[in-house]
């Protein structure tokens, strides 16, 4: 069977907590499969080694490390997840769909760290194909948090989650102007009002040969 040539799309989905961005993902996929591609479907922090340790780590009880070891780690794990997952799946043709990546980095930890910093210590990432970034009020998300019956993470107070969504905003902003290919969808519509709003951005893509990915990131 002779190898495709093709090189898959890198697609992230980020926004705040409560959002839907791992509901979105999921249903972006199914979507993709069902044209037949073979997709891949992955998060940051991501099942590997430093990501586990990541998650073992970010519940309240971790409050008193400081800022800086944790953006360490997340751009350790992000090494990881790309040479592990993303850039082999990505070359061999197939989708990845990350609920995830960078601008996280930038929009959490730049609440307290130096936002030219953190993005400094990603600069290694290549950037995908395209970011959906969805965005809501904090109500909203901090309503659907709750009504999810999740223990609250290091990052879900509700005075942290407003400033991160405001930083997202300002992120993507800044990222779009240098030529990343942002869009911010309003994630207070329905579920599948939000897909459909997605695969409108996604279906485009599937038509364009894709670069490799290479080493100029953020």
């Amino acid at each position: 069977m002779k190898q495709s040539n093709r090189h898959g799309l890198f697609i992230v989905l980020e926004g705040i907590d409560g959002t839907g961005t791992t509901t979105q993902a999921e249903r972006l996929a199914d979507w993709l499969r069902d044209r037949g591609r073979d997709v891949l479907v992955t998060c940051e922090p991501s099942k590997g080694t430093v990501g586990r340790l990541i998650r073992d780590i970010i519940k309240p009880a971790a409050d008193n490390l400081d800022e800086r070891v944790f953006a360490l780690l997340f751009a350790a794990d992000r090494i990881d997840h790309i040479e592990r997952e993303i850039q082999p799946a990505v070359s061999a043709g197939r989708d990845v769909i990350s609920d995830r990546y960078v601008m996280s980095s930038l929009a959490y930890q730049s609440v307290i760290l130096d936002l030219d910093w953190v993005r400094n210590l990603n600069r290694f990432a290549p950037p995908p194909d395209i970011t959906l970034l969805l965005n809501a009020p904090t109500e909203l998300c901090v309503e659907r948090i709750q009504a999810a019956g999740r223990g609250r993470e290091r990052y879900e107070k509700p005075e942290y989650l407003e400033q991160i969504r405001l930083n997202y905003l300002d992120i993507a902003s800044t990222l779009t102007a240098e030529g990343r290919r942002i869009k911010v969808l309003d994630a207070a519509f329905g579920i599948e009002e939000l897909h459909q709003q997605i695969i409108d951005l996604v279906r485009p893509l599937l038509h364009v040969r894709q670069p490799r990915m290479d080493s100029h990131g953020y």
